[in-house]
Formats: structure tokens, C-alpha cells, sequence
């Protein structure tokens, strides 16, 4: 199995449309076998879906992310666990040992309804804690 998890600094970036980078973790047998960092190349929302499938990603683990995002990863027949947040590795780790906390209905839903352009984390940017944090 190939895992994705948003990354930035060792951690789980908390805004999965504005990721520049994933770890991707190749898995066998409930361990980890190889990782590596990728870079995005500025894809974005919509497109990070099909980046992911492009890679062999069978499940992600999020933090905040949108309606949109999700129903395009369902379509590529990737896993979504969001709400996940603080070091990559571990919970990576813990998903494997089946003890990952996560929120199956952590969202990222300050673009819908109203535009406005931001940068950083979820968590810098005031979204009212929809972003999974």
C-alpha cells in the first residue's frame, strides 16, 4: 500500500489544497519499507487528486480538506482520513498499528460560500476551526 501524507517540516500540513509537498510511504505487512518526499509542482485543489493517483496512493492521511478535494479522491479510489495533525511519521505509524485518531468528517469548507485568498495553514487564517485542527 501507498500512504500520502500532506507534509511540511517533519509535519502533517493542515491545508490539503495548498500542500507543496507529500511524504509518500510504501507499506508491507503493516510497516513502512520506503518514503520519500515529493514535490506538488503547484497543483492545486482538483488537480492534487490525480497527482496522487499518478504516484499509486491507495490512502491519505489530512488534515482540513474540502468537499471538493474529498469527492475527487473517492473518484480515484483513494482513502481520505483527515483531521490528522502534528508528526507525519507517527501517524503513519499509528494508521498502521490501526490507532491513528482521526475525524472522517474534518473539513476545509472556508472556500465555499466565499472568496478570499489566504496563505499558510489552515490554522493561521481564522477558517473557525473547520479545518480539522
Amino acid at each position: 500500500m501507498t500512504i500520502a501524507v500532506p507534509y511540511e517540516n517533519g509535519q502533517v500540513f493542515q491545508h490539503f489544497g495548498h500542500t507543496a509537498q507529500f511524504k509518500l510511504y510504501k507499506t508491507q505487512d503493516g510497516a513502512v519499507t520506503a518514503s520519500r518526499i515529493v514535490d506538488t509542482a503547484g497543483s492545486g485543489h482538483g488537480a492534487l487528486a490525480g497527482f496522487l493517483a499518478a504516484q499509486g496512493v491507495e490512502a491519505l492521511l489530512c488534515g482540513g480538506i474540502g468537499t471538493g478535494a474529498r469527492n475527487a479522491l473517492r473518484d480515484a479510489r483513494i482513502e481520505v482520513y483527515g483531521g490528522v495533525s502534528g508528526d507525519a511519521d507517527e501517524a503513519v505509524a499509528a494508521f498502521l498499528a490501526g490507532r491513528l485518531a482521526w475525524d472522517p468528517d474534518a473539513q476545509c469548507s472556508h472556500h465555499e460560500g466565499h472568496a478570499h485568498e489566504h496563505a499558510g495553514s489552515c490554522g493561521s487564517h481564522g477558517c473557525g476551526g473547520s479545518c480539522g485542527k
